[in-house]
């Protein structure tokens, strides 16, 4: 799983650097083993994004992009549409959604994404947002894919934060940003992914990489 995002991230010409961040002494082995460049973090990291943070402490740069191990489905064409997001002005933190799938609607594991017009994130929720009360007209949900860009100033001060109530309510990191008044630009994408949390993730994944010939 890890070597299909590794090798994802590689395929994308614009990353300087490719960086596996860890805490687990077997994913460093793995890393070892196959050439991959890997950084030891904290296991006292509460996120993603706090362990991006750790190693950019030692890797500078103008944007750095989270890319989650758990999303063997990742694409270059994730990473670019995001890098392109980031050259919009006034962009400091970005992200990706797909139109959701019917399947994906109610399941909490499948995190759901309302924007702006401009394409600001208003709310990212488990729950199935926007809730179509009526039952009637247009009705388009988006998923979150979990995939994030920030500049080194926007990491560095999500780091400051503590951990905001909606957070720990949700699970979700990207809400620390939202409650302390930070913007998140949402650019969309045609490819969905999947997010291995479970066991039926992994089979999900499986199957769909069986149907690609992979």
């Amino acid at each position: 799983m890890i070597q299909r995002v590794y090798e994802a991230a590689r395929a994308c010409k614009e990353f300087s650097a490719v960086i596996v961040a860890t805490d687990s002494p077997e994913i460093e082995q793995l890393c070892h083993k196959h050439g991959w460049s890997v950084r030891m973090t904290s296991p006292e990291c509460r996120s993603g994004t706090d362990r991006v943070f750790e190693v950019a402490k030692s890797a500078p740069a103008d944007i750095y992009v989270n890319v989650q191990g758990d999303e063997p489905l990742t694409r270059p064409e994730h990473l670019q549409t995001l890098l392109d997001l980031m050259q919009r002005p006034g962009v400091a933190v970005g992200t990706l959604k797909t139109p959701c799938s019917e399947s994906d609607i109610s399941n909490p594991n499948a995190v759901k994404v309302v924007s702006s017009i401009e394409g600001k994130a208003l709310y990212f929720s488990r729950a199935t947002i926007p809730f179509n009360r009526d039952s009637q007209g247009e009705f388009r949900c988006y998923k979150h894919l979990g995939f994030y860009a920030y500049t080194g100033q926007m990491l560095q001060q999500f780091c400051r934060w503590p951990q905001s109530q909606l957070e720990r309510t949700e699970r979700l990191e990207q809400l620390r940003f939202l409650e302390n008044g930070a913007e998140i630009y949402v650019a969309e994408t045609p490819y969905d992914t999947v997010g291995v949390d479970t066991e039926e993730d992994l089979k999900r994944v499986e199957e769909i990489l069986r149907e690609r010939g992979a």
